[in-house]
């Protein structure tokens, strides 16, 4: 948590006497209610009061019932829900200076001088202009003889924070707006279920998708299916993109493709500024190559279902660095936004990205379309590359006669074989033969090598698992035959693909140089597990679909103790020796405690989370979820924790316990997998590629005990959960971070 609090202030004092407002606006997205439910539990954690505003900025207008005081119990069961609870309207009363003056009335006649606005870059806007004009408001406002000028003088300055909240992840400043990874998931599951029925039928599908001035959700989407072909506003096709078009769909099916998918972004349009619809599109395949075309349009489905895994915590996240901003500004301190940059929270001054945006726009507008591609961001930008390498450009005729083999180490999990997709088309690209070995480093060993070529790996961006076939097993004892093989086979380069056990067989193919000659070679591991807990990584393929297989369950498990009530119920995650997925599905899915094994506890903090659920069922909240990673301690284990829950709870509460098991590593992987995935397996073969002429060798490095890593960054956002969970805990708020500016960091933006 970014936060610039000196460290003798005490977390739960920083609001009493101060009110905090919250409000929707604009048009909704999944993981508002997230950002609305932590902005309030984390107000109240500090002592001030916060009140709900109903309906947007027309709520702010309308004043009396619209402006409630909110509670700790009123935003439960918030979390899993879609849309915002809160309600939220387009106004045209606030747009006018009577209607704003209004709004600052009602403000400050309950007290109010911090206001949280989660919307799009018009609510922000709009919330920036209030705050401008809220002096003169006020001036005003005594003059008509609506407030006192004693009221005037205790609200004599608005403190504003924004969260962006936007389907679109249009909001430049920001690597992801709250509702983006859902409306992706919405997407994905989509394409999909049209997949299976244009295979059937040997269709070309043309998908539309919002973004009426952005293209991520078409990027990425393109992207995470291997679409034939994408339409986005920032960078229109060339002139004559019709033929090309035509000719790519042509190869693909002469390929033995049995389907084609075409993303389109609402925005789309031609270098001249022509719309680029999707009948336009159907009519030119439908009359250059007779396919049978069908076209989807996606509309609002995008906008509803429950929030996903990602887009819970980061909700979660930006309420609580929100609160802190707001009770930490000065009368100097621009209105700020809060922003993900990389998986820190960061404060960005909210003009300075509304600006930002505006020049995206302007830069479409004037035909700049690099520029435009550039502003939206590195994250962007990277996406726009890696979809161009892959899908855009023909193999070579000249031939490198390299020869890349690919492995998949350890358990299985969802997004492997998007990284397998891609490094196999971008080797194939550079010109390289690429191997595939299966079976894992037995494989490698026993001489299972195949070539591997662009049209076997189609369609494996969604599939879950290893199509390649894996397995635990180091290659220590197999050295030998695994050095004949990959001089049997002539391998220049190896990409492993797996977790802990690829890091660790990695690193034992690397020692053995010194015995072996044939080792030297390049090597690069791309980190695949649920685990997440390959060192020199925050982030894993396979993590993300874990954390919503755990998240989406422990749902369906809340839901089912909705009727009985009184009920605890204890889940056990995989994860190794490393908590993450049990951290973070802990604050997906709001649970009351998450033991990890990085976090040591004893008995006494068994009983303290016991205690603190048998006051919890005095309340409304008639629940509990409490997660355990399956290594988090020897001793205290599942069934010994729900042995203590159910003794100790007797007459108060009965216990539940499920092991979620294998379900985490199966299913369909999310989009952020796929997408993942596929620039991971991308960028290793490029890596390679570079390094092929160089033979060195490496120091030993030395092992990790419990397969974690030394440091791990999820650790620091742990007592949020605490917090959202009503534990009396300290905040660190010992650590300082300046608000940044857009500017300097849209040259790393989602690095």
């Amino acid at each position: 948590m970014s936060i610039n609090q000196p460290t003798s202030m005490d977390p739960t004092k920083m609001g009493v006497g101060r009110s905090i407002a919250v409000l929707t606006s604009g048009g909704d997205a999944q993981g508002m209610n997230a950002a609305v439910r932590a902005t309030v539990r984390v107000g109240l954690y500090t002592g001030a009061k916060v009140y709900f505003v109903h309906e947007g900025y027309q709520g702010l207008v309308d004043g009396g019932e619209h402006i409630r005081l909110a509670t700790w119990e009123s935003v439960s069961m918030m979390l899993q829900l879609g849309g915002t609870v809160i309600g939220s309207a387009r106004c045209k009363d606030f747009r006018s200076r009577e209607g704003r003056m209004t709004a600052a009335c009602n403000l400050v006649k309950l007290g109010i001088t911090n206001l949280c606005v989660i919307g799009g870059d018009g609510s922000l806007t709009g919330a920036n202009e209030f705050r401008t004009e809220w002096s003169g408001l006020l001036v005003d406002l005594v003059r008509a003889g609506r407030i006192t000028e004693q009221e005037a003088k205790k609200s004599s300055h608005l403190n504003i924070v924004g969260m962006v909240g936007s389907i679109d992840n249009d909001f430049c400043g920001t690597d992801m707006t709250i509702g983006t990874d859902s409306a992706l998931h919405r997407i994905i599951e989509v394409v999909d279920a049209i997949t299976t029925t244009a295979q059937s039928h040997q269709r070309t599908f043309i998908l539309e998708v919002m973004g009426r001035h952005c293209g991520y959700l078409a990027l990425v989407t393109a992207q995470a299916c291997g679409a034939d072909w994408v339409f986005i506003p920032e960078m229109p096709p060339d002139h004559g993109w019709e033929d090309h078009l035509c000719r790519r769909l042509t190869d693909q099916r002469a390929r033995g493709s049995r389907l084609n998918v075409i993303i389109v972004a609402e925005g789309a349009m031609s270098r001249d500024g022509k719309p680029i619809t999707s009948e336009q599109i159907k009519k030119l395949v439908t009359d250059r190559l007779g396919f049978d075309t069908r076209t989807t349009v996606l509309g609002h489905v995008q906008r509803g279902g429950t929030p996903s895994a990602f887009d819970r915590i980061l909700g979660s996240r930006m309420g609580v660095e929100a609160v802190m901003a707001l009770l930490e500004a000065t009368p100097d301190t621009p209105a700020c936004v809060v922003s993900l940059s990389g998986n820190q929270a960061v404060r960005l001054p909210l003009m300075e990205c509304v600006q930002v945006t505006k020049d995206v726009t302007a830069a479409m507008a004037e035909g700049r379309f690099e520029d435009a591609v550039k502003l939206r961001g590195k994250s962007f930008e990277n996406n726009w590359n890696t979809y161009k390498l892959l899908a855009h450009i023909n193999p070579p005729d000249v031939k490198s006669n390299i020869n890349v083999a690919i492995v998949n180490i350890g358990a299985p999990c969802a997004g492997m074989n998007a990284a397998v997709r891609s490094a196999v088309r971008m080797g194939i690209i550079q010109g390289h033969n690429m191997l595939a070995v299966y079976d894992g480093f037995d494989g490698l060993a026993e001489g299972q090598i195949e070539p591997i070529t662009w049209t076997s790996v189609s369609g494996w961006t969604g599939k879950g698992g290893s199509m390649l076939g894996t397995k635990r097993s180091l290659p220590g004892k197999m050295l030998e035959k695994i050095s004949q093989n990959i001089s049997r086979f002539n391998v220049h380069a190896l990409v492993i693909i797996g977790g802990f056990e690829a890091y660790v067989g990695g690193l034992e193919l690397v020692q053995a140089r010194e015995k072996y000659e044939e080792m030297c070679i390049p090597m690069v591991v791309i980190p695949a597990t649920v685990s997440n807990n390959v060192p020199g990584s925050d982030f894993s393929i396979g993590a993300d679909t874990a954390l919503n297989t755990i998240t989406s369950t422990c749902d369906r498990i809340k839901q089912s103790a909705a009727g009985t009530k009184r009920r605890v119920f204890i889940v056990e995650t995989m994860g190794g020796y490393c908590g993450y997925l049990a951290t973070m599905a802990g604050l997906a899915a709001g649970a009351d405690a998450a033991y990890i094994f990085e976090e040591k506890f004893s008995i006494r903090d068994l009983e303290s989370n016991v205690e603190h659920l048998v006051e919890k069922m005095k309340t409304t909240v008639k629940r509990g979820l409490i997660l355990r990673n399956e290594n988090s301690n020897a001793n205290y284990t599942t069934d010994f924790i729900f042995n203590l829950y159910s003794e100790e709870g007797k007459g108060v509460f009965d216990c539940r316990k499920n092991v979620l098991g294998h379900m985490q590593q199966g299913g369909t992987p999310t989009p952020f997998d796929r997408n993942f995935g596929t620039k991971m397996g991308a960028k290793s073969v490029l890596w390679l590629t570079d390094k092929l002429k160089e033979c060195y060798r490496h120091a030993p490095v030395c092992p990790y005990r419990h397969r974690i890593p030394r440091t791990q960054w999820w650790l620091k956002i742990r007592p949020i959960m605490k917090i959202l969970a009503k534990y009396d805990i300290k905040l660190d708020t010992t650590e300082h971070a300046d608000m940044e500016h857009v500017i300097k960091k849209r040259g790393h933006l989602g690095q």
